[in-house]
């Protein structure tokens, strides 16, 4: 296969192969831009100082009117408000792991009734970031 790509305003042809076809060995990847985990988001989660490794994360009264991070990393800008009436896929905050960004997007239509994480704090695969009424 070949690519172009533009460096410093050069342009380059490069031919690349494919060493392996087979992506079944591969671990799933979860969606971007979402906070919707597939699977349990307990078997995902990471504990945090204080927490015992196998402890399960903080529980929510409707776990489907949860937002939980899809990665560790820490909070970068949160857009949304306590409050603030929201549709399905509205973005709600943005993250940053791994020297990229994730916008968090709100996974229901609603009001959301709580933020947990502030610009600045440090959250876990797994963490409850937004609760929605």
């Amino acid at each position: 296969m070949k690519l172009r790509i533009t460096l410093d305003e050069r342009i380059f042809e490069v031919e690349v192969e494919v060493a392996e076809t087979d992506h079944a060995s591969l671990p799933p990847a979860y969606p971007v831009g979402t906070a919707r985990l597939a699977g349990s988001a307990a078997s995902a989660y990471a504990p945090s100082a204080g927490q015992s490794a196998g402890s399960a994360p903080p529980a929510v009264a409707d776990e489907s009117k949860a937002c939980r991070s899809p990665v560790s990393g820490v909070v970068v800008k949160v857009i949304a408000s306590a409050g603030a009436s929201i549709q399905a896929g509205d973005s709600i905050l943005v993250l940053e792991a791994m020297k990229m960004e994730t916008n968090i997007t709100a996974p229901v239509s609603g009001v959301i009734t709580s933020i947990k994480v502030a610009q600045g704090d440090r959250v876990q695969t797994g963490d409850v970031l937004v609760e929605f009424d």
